[in-house]
C-alpha cells in the first residue's frame, strides 16, 4: 500500500517543480541577495542583545539568551557557543536543574553541528531525562538520534556501525513516541528512521507528505528537501531538490548546511564545472563563517580539483578560439603566419599544462598535510583540554581545602595536604597519556623508526612501556617540536642530555644524520596511510 502511495506521489511530484535549470538560476539570483538576508538576521540579533542588556531579571535573561542561541545555532558556532555557556551560567544562578539540563542539550547541538562527536556525548552526560519537559525530551532524543546515526555513518564498518545504528533506532523511537500526531517532528523522524534502515521508498512517502501537505518553515523545508535528495537516483530531481534546499538555507541565513556542498558534488559528477566552482566557493564561505571544520576540509579537498578543471576548460576554449582565428587568417592567405601562431599556442599550452600538473601535485601535498595536521590537532587538543580541566579541578579542591585549614588555623594540616601532591606520578601520567595518543595517531611509528637501524641497535619498549625516552624524543620531533630546549623542558632533562640522546641515536642509524630527521617526518599518520592504501 505504501509503495503504491509512493508511486502515486512521484507521478504528481512535478506539481512542485522539477526544472533543474530554473532552480539553479533561482539559486544564483538568491545568492546575490544573501547579504540582505544576513543583515535582517543581524538586526534581529541586535534587538535581542539590547533587550538582554536592558534587564537584570535572571529569568528574563535566560529566556532572551535562549532566543539569541536559537538565532545563532545554525548561523555562527562561536556566538552560539557563547550563549550556550550563558544559559548554563544563568541556570546555575537560578538553581534550576531542568534549565541546566536544557542548557547542556543546547551546547551538545552546536558541538555536534561543528563535528565534535566526543564533546557532544560528554555534554549530554549526567542528564536525568525524568526532569525534562516533553519538548526538551523530544529535543534530547532527537539529538542523540542524529549523533549516533552520524557516528555510524562516519565509522561505516561491520563492527561498530551496527551498534551505533541500533542505539540511534532506540532513541528515535523515543523521539517519535513524544512527537504530537501529524506534526513535522513525527513525520520527519518516522521517515528518517526508515531511510537509515534501508526503507527508502517508504521514507520518501513521509518526506513528500511533509513537502506537499504541511506548512513548513524555510529551515524545515531545507532539511526535508536535502534528506529526500538522498533517496532519488534521478540526477535532475536531486539537483532540483538540493537547489531549493540551498535557496531556503539562504533565506533563513543558515550557514550550518550541507545542501550547497551536496549540490556541488552532484553537479561535479554531471560535468557542470562553472556552477560547481561558484557554489563551492559559497559553501566554503558559509563553512568558514559558521566554523564547521570538517566541512571546510571536504570543500578544500574538492575546490582545487574543480579550479584546475576550470582552468583547463578556459585553456581549451582559448585554444579553439585561436584555431578559429587562424582558420580565418588561412582564408585570407596568411598561411605562414597561421603556422607560427599555432606553434606558439601549442608551446604555451604545454607549458601551462606542466604548470597545472605541478600545482596539482603541490595541492595534493598541502591537502595531505592539512588532513594530518587536523587529525593531530583534534586528538591533542581534546587530550590537553581533558588534562587541563582535571588539573583545574584539582587546584580548585586544593584551594578550598587550604582556605578551610587557614580559616581554622590548622597550619600543620596544610603541610600534610602539600605532601600528598606527587609531581612524579602526575608527570608519569602525562607521559603515559601522551604516548597512547601519539601511537593512536602514528600506529606504525615504532616499526618505521626501528627500520632505520640494524637489529642490534633497534629500540623497543619494554612490556610495561608504550614509548621509551629515546622514542619519545623523536615522537615530539614528529609532532613538530624540533627545538632542543623545548624538548628538554617537556621531558624534564637538560638540553645537553637531549642533545647527547639525539646524537647517540643518529650515530647508529643506517642513514646519514642530516637525512634522519627528514625520514622521521615522513612517517605517516593512520588516516593518511589508510587513504593511500
Amino acid at each position: 500500500m505504501k509503495l503504491f502511495l509512493f508511486v502515486l506521489l512521484i507521478s504528481f511530484f512535478p506539481l512542485f517543480g522539477f526544472s533543474q535549470s530554473e532552480s539553479l538560476d533561482e539559486l544564483k539570483a538568491e545568492l546575490n541577495k544573501k547579504a540582505d538576508y544576513d543583515k535582517d538576521k543581524e538586526n534581529k540579533i541586535l534587538h535581542l542583545k539590547a533587550a538582554l542588556a536592558g534587564t537584570s531579571d535572571i529569568n528574563k535573561q535566560f529566556n532572551l539568551s535562549v532566543k539569541l542561541y536559537d538565532e545563532y545555532k545554525s548561523y555562527q558556532f562561536d556566538s552560539a557557543y557563547v550563549f550556550a555557556v550563558k544559559l548554563q551560567d544563568q541556570s546555575r544562578l537560578l538553581n534550576d536543574r531542568p534549565k541546566a539540563y536544557f542548557s547542556k542539550i543546547k551546547m551538545a547541538f552546536i558541538l555536534l553541528s561543528s563535528g565534535m562527536f566526543k564533546e557532544t556525548f560528554e555534554s549530554l552526560k549526567g542528564i536525568d531525562v525524568r526532569e525534562l519537559d516533553a519538548n526538551t525530551k523530544l529535543e534530547y532524543y532527537s539529538l542523540l538520534t542524529r549523533a549516533y546515526y552520524d557516528v555510524a555513518s562516519y565509522d561505516n564498518d561491520k563492527y561498530y556501525a551496527p551498534y551505533y545504528n541500533k542505539l540511534a533506532n532506540q532513541y528515535i523511537d523515543s523521539a517519535i513516541a513524544l512527537s504530537p500526531a501529524d506534526s513535522y517532528d513525527k513525520i520527519y523522524l518516522t521517515g528518517f528512521k526508515k531511510l537509515n534502515n534501508g526503507k527508502k521508498d517508504e521514507a520518501a512517502v513521509d518526506f513528500l507528505d511533509l513537502l506537499n501537505h504541511h506548512q513548513l518553515t524555510t529551515h524545515q523545508y531545507a532539511i526535508v528537501a536535502s534528506t529526500l535528495s538522498n533517496i532519488y537516483t534521478n540526477s535532475a530531481k536531486r539537483i532540483d531538490l538540493l537547489a531549493k534546499a540551498a535557496i531556503s538555507d539562504i533565506k533563513s541565513s543558515t550557514k550550518e548546511t550541507v545542501a550547497l556542498l551536496w549540490l556541488s558534488q552532484l553537479l561535479y559528477k554531471e560535468g557542470d564545472n562553472e556552477n560547481v566552482y561558484l557554489f563551492l566557493q559559497e559553501a566554503l564561505k558559509d563553512a568558514e563563517f559558521y566554523g564547521a571544520r570538517q566541512r571546510k576540509i571536504q570543500i578544500n579537498t574538492l575546490l582545487p580539483i574543480v579550479a584546475s578543471e576550470k582552468v583547463n576548460y578556459i585553456e581549451r576554449e582559448n585554444t579553439r578560439f585561436q584555431i578559429f582565428l587562424a582558420a580565418i587568417l588561412v582564408l585570407t592567405g596568411l598561411v605562414v603566419w597561421f603556422a607560427i601562431a599555432l606553434s606558439k599556442q601549442l608551446k604555451n599550452l604545454k607549458a601551462k599544462e606542466v604548470i597545472i600538473d605541478e600545482k596539482n601535485v603541490q595541492l595534493e601535498r598541502i591537502n595531505e598535510k592539512l588532513l594530518e595536521g587536523t587529525k593531530i590537532k583534534e586528538e591533542y587538543i581534546g587530550y590537553f583540554f581533558n588534562v587541563i580541566s582535571g588539573y583545574i579541578l584539582q587546584l580548585e579542591k586544593l584551594k578550598r581545602s587550604i582556605d578551610t585549614k587557614l580559616s581554622i588555623k590548622k597550619y600543620d594540616d596544610i603541610h600534610l595536604i602539600i605532601d600528598k601532591i606527587n609531581i612524579k606520578e602526575d608527570r608519569d601520567k602525562l607521559f603515559y597519556t601522551f604516548d597512547h595518543v601519539f601511537i593512536k595517531i602514528f600506529p606504525n611509528f615504532i616499526d618505521e623508526f626501528n627500520s632505520l637501524f640494524n637489529k642490534e641497535d633497534q629500540i623497543w619498549p619494554k612490556e610495561h612501556e608504550v614509548l621509551t625516552t629515546d622514542l619519545r624524543i623523536f615522537a615530539l620531533i614528529r609532532m613538530g617540536v624540533s627545538d632542543t630546549e623545548t624538548i628538554a623542558k617537556i621531558l624534564e632533562y637538560s638540553e645537553k642530555t637531549i642533545y647527547v640522546y639525539k646524537m647517540r641515536i643518529k650515530a647508529k642509524a643506517l642513514i646519514p644524520g642530516d637525512q634522519f630527521d627528514h625520514r622521521i617526518m615522513e612517517i605517516k599518520a593512520v588516516d593518511l596511510q589508510s587513504k593511500s592504501s
